[in-house]
C-alpha cells in the first residue's frame, strides 16, 4: 500500500465516524480548520495501521538466501512508531534484532520491514516484541533470535502518571540466546544506543 495514493475499503465510513467524534468532543466540524479533518484523520489511521494488510513472513522469504554464515547478525536502532491499543496514543522508539543463521539469511532491510509491519497495528509493546521474534524464528528457522524494544509511551507522557522521561524496555529471545553469554554479547553490542 502506497500511503499517499492507496487507501483501504471503508475510508469514507471511517471519516464519517471521526466527524461524529469531533462533534461529540464539542467542536464544530463545519469550521474552516476542521472541514477536511475527518478525512485527514481517517487516511492517517489507515496509514498508521497498514500492517494489518501486510504479511511479515512473506517479506522475509522474498529475500531468502542460502548462506553458510552462522554467527550473530544484528540490525539495531530500527526506528518505529506504533499506536497503543489501550488509548490509541503513539509509542515510539528503537528495536534491536539479532539472529544466528542456520543455512539461510534474509536481506537486512527485511528485518526493518518486519518491525514496520508489526508496529503499524494497534499494539502493546510486549506483544510486538514477541511477534517480531516469532516471525523471524518461524520463517528463517535460525539457531536463535533476540529482540529488544526500547520505547516511550505517549499514554504515560500525556495522561495518567505524566512521566516524560520513562523508557520501557522489553525483550524476547530463543535458541542460542537462551545462553546468558550469547544474550550478554548482544546486549554489549547494542548498549551504546539510547532514545
Amino acid at each position: 500500500m502506497n500511503p499517499e495514493t492507496e487507501y483501504r475499503e471503508g475510508l469514507e465510513e471511517l471519516a464519517s465516524h471521526y466527524k461524529q467524534i469531533i462533534t461529540l468532543l464539542g467542536e464544530d466540524t463545519e469550521r474552516d480548520g476542521l472541514l477536511k479533518t475527518p478525512m485527514r484523520v481517517a487516511k492517517a489511521m489507515q496509514v498508521l495501521t497498514r500492517g494489518y494488510t501486510m504479511d511479515a513472513r512473506k517479506v522475509l522469504t522474498d529475500a531468502l538466501f542460502k548462506e553458510d554464515y552462522n554467527h550473530m547478525v544484528i540490525v539495531k536502532d530500527i526506528d518505529f512508531f506504533s499506536l497503543c491499543e489501550h488509548h490509541m496514543l503513539p509509542f515510539y522508539g528503537k528495536v534491536h534484532v539479532a539472529y544466528i543463521p542456520n543455512g539461510y539469511i534474509t536481506g537486512l532491510s527485511k528485518i526493518a520491514r518486519v518491525v514496520d509491519i508489526f508496529s503499524h497495528r494497534l499494539q502493546v509493546q510486549e506483544r510486538m516484541t514477541m511477534q517480531i521474534r516469532e516471525c523471524i524464528d518461524e520463517t528463517l528457522h535460525p539457531l536463535g533470535v533476540m529482540v529488544v524494544v526500547e520505547a516511550k509511551h505517549m499514554c504515560m507522557q500525556m495522561r495518567g502518571v505524566e512521566k516524560q522521561n520513562s523508557i520501557t524496555t522489553t525483550s524476547e529471545f530463543s535458541g542460542a540466546f537462551n545462553q546468558a553469554k550469547t544474550r550478554q554479547e548482544f546486549m554489549n553490542l547494542i548498549s551504546h544506543t539510547s532514545l
